[in-house]
C-alpha cells in the first residue's frame, strides 16, 4: 500500500513513465488545460469580436486576454511559463507537417484519406499461428498502433494548440504561420486532407474493421477548435481556411450524429459516452450550430452524471478498469470539458447536483485525498499516473467553485511553476 501511496505522490521526471489514456496518448497532458471559468450564463459573440477575445469554447477567452497582457508587461510571476512554451513552440515549429496519407496501412475501403487507427488495447493472440483474432489485454497499449493514424493526430494536435497559444500571448507570426500549415495538411488540402468520418476507428485484426469507440480518438480535437480560435486575425490564418475547417467539422458532426458508430457511441455508459458528448458539443458550437450543443448539454445530468457518479463521488465503471485511477480522472476531465461547454449556452453543469448528491464537484472531492497520498488506492492501477493531470483539474476547479484549497492542493501534488496552467488558469482568477 505504502509502495502505491508514492506512485500518486510522485512527480513526473524524464524518467518516470508517464500514464496515457486510450485516446491520442500525445495529446492527452493537454486535455486538462482548457476551462470555462462562467458557469451558467452564455458568451456574448458580439461582446467576443467587439473586445478581440479569442472565439474559444473550452477555455475562457477573458481570462486567457489578460493573461496575454501580463504577458505583454512582462510579469515576474509568469516568466517562467512563458519560456518554457516558447521553447516548446520553437520545437514545435520543427513538426509535421501530419498526414492520414503517411500511414503504412491501407484501410478496407482502399482509401488513404481514411482515418484508420489499431483498437488500443488489443493484441495478437500468442496462441494462434497468426495471432487472429486480435486478444483484449486491458490497460496495455500495443506499439503496433504507431503505424496507423492515432499517432500522428496526437502529434499534430499537441503542435497546433502549443503553438497557437504561444501565439497568441506573444504575437511571434511564424508560430501561427506552422499552426496553419498542419491543419492546412490534415484537413484542408486535397493530396493529404483527412476525409471527415471514422468509420476505421480502433480497429480489431481479426474481429472487426472499426467501431463506435474509435471515436474517442478525435476527443483531443475539441481543443484543436480553440487554438483554431487563438489563431484568428492573423494573416497566416485567412477567414477562407477558417470556413473551410468549419465545413470539415460541419461534415464530421454530421456522421457522428447519424452513423452507426456515432449511435453506439452516444449510448455508451462509461467515458465513451462522456466524451461523444463533449465532441457533439464542442463541434456545433465551432461550426455555428449552438441549439445542437444545448440540446446535448441539457441531457448531461440525467444521462452523464447521475448514472457514472455515485452519491459520494465514486465512478464504477471507471473503478472496474486496469488502469481506474487514470480513467476515472479521464472521464472527470471530459465532465469538466461539458460543465464548461454548457457555459457557452446557459446550461449550469457546475453546480448540478442530483437529490442524492451526484454532482461532478462531488467526484473531484472523492479523488482528491487518493491524489494526494492521503488514502492509498484500493483498485487496479497497473501504471503509474501523472499527478499534474490531476492537478490542472484542480487549478480549474479553484476558479469555478472560487476555491483557494484546490489551488493549495494542487501545489502539493504537483508545483512546477512553470507549467501551462499558470498561463491558463492564474491564481489572480481564482481570487476574483
Amino acid at each position: 500500500m505504502r509502495a502505491q501511496r508514492r506512485r500518486f505522490c510522485r512527480k513526473q521526471d524524464g524518467s518516470t513513465q508517464r500514464s496515457r489514456f486510450a485516446f491520442a496518448p500525445l495529446a492527452v497532458a493537454w486535455l486538462a488545460t482548457m476551462f470555462a471559468a462562467t458557469a451558467a450564463e452564455p458568451l456574448d459573440r458580439k461582446m467576443l469580436q467587439v473586445e478581440g477575445l479569442p472565439r474559444v469554447f473550452l477555455i475562457d477567452g477573458q481570462t486567457l486576454a489578460v493573461t496575454r497582457g501580463r504577458v505583454a508587461a512582462a510579469a515576474a510571476e509568469l516568466a517562467a511559463p512563458v519560456a518554457k512554451l516558447r521553447g516548446e513552440a520553437h520545437a514545435a515549429l520543427r513538426a509535421g507537417p501530419f498526414s492520414v496519407m503517411d500511414k503504412a496501412v491501407i484501410p478496407p475501403s482502399g482509401d488513404k484519406h481514411d482515418y484508420m487507427s489499431l483498437g488500443t488495447y488489443w493484441w495478437p493472440d500468442p496462441n494462434k499461428p497468426d495471432g487472429l483474432p486480435y486478444v483484449r489485454r486491458d490497460g496495455e497499449v500495443n506499439p503496433e498502433g504507431a503505424a496507423y493514424d492515432r499517432k500522428p493526430l496526437g502529434e499534430m494536435t499537441a503542435a497546433v494548440e502549443t503553438l497557437a497559444l504561444a501565439y497568441y500571448l506573444t504575437g511571434h507570426e511564424p508560430y501561427a504561420a506552422h499552426a496553419g500549415r498542419l491543419l492546412r495538411a490534415w484537413f484542408l488540402d486535397e493530396a493529404t486532407r483527412m476525409n471527415a468520418h471514422l468509420e476505421y476507428g480502433q480497429a480489431i485484426p481479426g474481429r472487426m474493421t472499426g467501431r463506435g469507440i474509435g471515436i474517442i480518438d478525435t476527443a483531443q480535437l475539441t481543443r484543436l477548435v480553440d487554438a483554431v480560435g487563438m489563431l484568428g486575425g492573423s494573416p497566416a490564418w485567412p477567414a477562407a481556411d477558417q470556413q473551410q475547417l468549419q465545413t470539415w467539422f460541419g461534415q464530421y458532426l454530421t456522421w457522428l450524429r447519424r452513423s452507426k458508430h456515432g449511435r453506439d457511441e452516444d449510448g455508451a455508459a462509461n467515458n465513451h459516452g462522456t466524451w461523444y458528448d463533449v465532441q457533439v458539443a464542442a463541434f456545433a458550437l465551432f461550426v455555428g450550430q449552438e441549439e445542437i450543443a444545448r440540446g446535448v448539454l441539457r441531457q448531461v445530468p440525467e444521462r452523464r452524471i447521475n448514472r457514472q457518479i455515485e452519491p459520494d463521488g465514486r465512478q464504477p465503471l471507471e473503478l472496474a478498469r486496469t488502469r481506474s485511477f487514470d480513467y476515472s480522472s479521464m472521464n472527470l476531465y471530459g465532465m469538466f470539458e461539458l460543465a464548461a461547454l454548457g457555459g457557452q449556452v446557459g446550461v449550469d453543469l457546475w453546480n448540478f447536483e442530483s437529490a442524492d448528491g451526484r454532482s461532478i464537484r462531488r467526484a473531484l472531492e472523492w479523488l482528491i485525498p487518493f491524489a494526494t497520498g492521503e488514502m492509498p488506492w484500493a483498485h487496479q492501477q497497473i501504471r503509474d499516473v501523472a499527478p499534474e493531470r490531476f492537478a490542472a483539474l484542480l487549478c480549474r476547479a479553484a476558479i469555478v467553485y472560487q476555491q483557494p484549497r484546490y489551488r493549495r492542493t494542487a501545489q502539493q501534488i504537483a508545483g512546477d511553476p512553470a507549467a501551462r496552467i499558470h498561463l491558463l488558469w492564474p491564481e489572480s482568477a481564482a481570487q476574483r
